[in-house]
């Protein structure tokens, strides 16, 4: 029996019921619901892992009109403009000393002496020289007053024909050398009495004196030692008595890096602190600049006065300087907040500090211009009143959750 042909009903599609797609809209309810609960698990588990930090606020570094900021940092040493090592003219045997180190002199103030017995016999001799030109100018002047009158009497004689010519001319020659004999002997007068000088000169040379007023630091030699101006006799021969040093002309001397020279200018005011009194803060101003840089050290030196002296500062002490600069515009001084230094990271050779917002460490990029202490001003990147992140724990990354540590 064949089969029936097929007919146009046979290619009918056949439609499902409308409720097949009652599961399509189920399962797109279940996907919102399994994100919601997935975003509240995220959520739940950054609060309960949020990581503890300790916060400060940034305050202002201050500004206003007229106020003062710090502009550079740099460290010296006190040195004395006024100091010298004392020695003497001329080279000699020390006999006498009279210093010792921490004494305060005035200036001409004898500090040693030196053996003077040959000088004292060369003065002693020039002044028997110049005694005996004296007398002999003496003799001399009473010889040619004699002359002078046996000329005047051969001029009368010669008139009445009762001298000679010859005789007046002898007189007149005798009287013609005493003369010039006299003021040979005065010459040499005035020589003997500045050979007589010389040698008190030389006398006075052997007394070692205080050039100006100020403290003994050293003591170089003592008696029986030799001492010379120049370096001779090696080891055995001293160049000088000792060190004076006058403490009414300490100062700073500061290498400045040659970048930030252009922060330093003249009577620029400055605030001093010495290594040894750390809390003593002495306020100074800058003297001069010196004209010159150092090309192995690439520094310019520079000069600083102190207002006031105090006995507690001594020549070579170490001590750091402080530039200020007297704020013509408050709005450039405003911007600038104080953080404690243990909030600054350096993260790709940056300096960053991290804030808390909303519950989140944001990371900040920042500007510091200088440092105070145990703090570090900041002319960039943060405001006053942030809650700023101290000691953030390393590997902290931007967004992280955090909570602040309740003090």
């Amino acid at each position: 029996m064949s089969s029936p042909k097929p007919t146009l009903d046979d290619l009918r599609i056949e439609r499902r019921p409308e409720t097949a797609a009652k599961p399509r809209s189920w399962l797109a309810a279940a996907v919102v619901v399994l994100a919601v609960l997935a975003g509240g698990a995220i959520w739940w588990r950054g609060r309960v892992e949020a990581v503890e930090v300790r916060t400060v606020p940034a305050r202002s570094s201050g500004g206003g009109a007229g106020t003062e900021r710090t502009v550079l940092n740099a460290s010296g040493y006190v040195t004395a403009r006024r100091q010298a090592t004392v020695s003497a003219k001329v080279t000699g045997k020390v006999i006498e000393v009279d210093i010792e180190e921490g004494m305060k002199v005035k200036e001409g103030q004898v500090l040693a002496r030196l053996d003077d017995s040959n000088v004292r016999t060369s003065l002693e001799v020039a002044q028997a020289q110049l005694d005996s030109t004296r007398l002999s100018l003496e003799e001399t002047r009473a010889q040619l007053k004699q002359a002078d009158l046996a000329f005047d009497r051969a001029t009368e004689l010669a008139k009445q024909k009762i001298a000679s010519q010859a005789e007046l001319e002898t007189a007149e020659s005798s009287a013609m050398t005493l003369r010039q004999r006299v003021r040979r002997q005065e010459m040499d007068i005035t020589t003997a009495e500045r050979q007589v000088a010389m040698w008190k000169q030389q006398l006075e040379d052997m007394v070692i004196r205080a050039p100006f007023a100020g403290v003994v630091t050293t003591k170089n030699a003592q008696p029986g030692e030799m001492i010379s101006p120049n370096s001779a006799g090696g080891g055995f021969t001293r160049t000088g008595i000792g060190t004076v040093v006058d403490m009414t002309s300490l100062e700073i001397e500061l290498d400045v890096n040659e970048s930030y020279i252009n922060r330093v200018e003249p009577d620029q005011p400055a605030e001093a602190v010495l290594d040894a009194y750390p809390d003593w803060k002495m306020p100074c101003k800058v003297i001069a600049i010196i004209p010159t840089a150092d090309r192995q050290k690439a520094t310019v030196k520079v000069r600083v006065g102190f207002d006031k002296l105090d006995p507690r500062i001594l020549p070579d002490m170490a001590v750091k300087v402080a530039f200020r600069e007297t704020a013509a515009a408050p709005a450039a001084v405003t911007r600038a907040v104080m953080v404690p230094k243990s909030a600054l990271q350096n993260q790709d050779g940056h300096d960053v500090i991290f804030a808390v917002e909303n519950g989140r460490a944001v990371r900040r990029s920042v500007t510091v211009s200088e440092t105070q202490g145990e703090d570090a001003v900041l002319s960039a990147g943060a405001s006053a009143g942030d809650k700023i992140i101290v000691e953030a724990p390393a590997g902290m990354k931007d967004g992280t959750a955090v909570k602040e540590k309740k003090s």
